[in-house]
């Protein structure tokens, strides 16, 4: 008997308000050194199209940033697009407390407190990207505008120079 993959917070929010999207599972280790590209490769997909979630503390309250996986977030844009002063990476634990995942499947969608959230600007013209659906090993491809207004995003260039 094949068992059905469970769904999580992310896909049951994409279902509820009816976006379309498509589900992509791969099979990287998160341990892999250049994770990132090895996931767009296991996809089958463009670098620049994936993107991976990222929790800072700005100032004190939690912010999420979502980059693409071929660069860095730059802490001080992420401060400066949340109206902060100063960003750091949030402790793991944080994290994964606010947002209801494990480092390696924290997702932007169904988190479980809805945190600030800033896209890198250099989603604008795709026409889908790919985030963390919520699980290691499976990503979800959405059209940008649709994870923009299910999260209350802003777009900003967030991501570190020379990314």
């Amino acid at each position: 008997m094949v068992k059905k993959a469970a769904g999580t917070p992310a896909t049951a929010l994409l279902t509820a308000e009816r976006v379309a999207h498509t589900l992509h599972p791969y099979d990287v280790s998160p341990d892999a050194p250049q994770y990132g590209a090895l996931v767009a490769q296991a996809l089958g997909v463009e670098p620049h199209r994936l993107f991976k979630t990222l929790v800072a503390e700005v100032d004190g309250r939690l912010v999420v940033g979502v980059v693409p996986v071929t660069g860095d977030l730059d802490l001080k844009a992420l401060a400066s697009a949340a109206d902060g002063k100063r960003a750091i990476l949030a402790d793991r634990a944080a994290a994964e407390r606010s947002s209801g995942y494990v480092r390696g499947g924290i997702s932007p969608l169904g988190q479980r407190r809805r945190l600030p959230t800033v896209i890198d600007d250099s989603v604008d013209g795709l026409a889908t990207m790919y985030v963390s659906a919520g699980r290691r090993g499976l990503q979800v491809a959405l059209a940008p505008v649709d994870l923009i207004r299910l999260t209350g995003a802003t777009v900003a260039p967030i991501r570190a120079a020379g990314s």
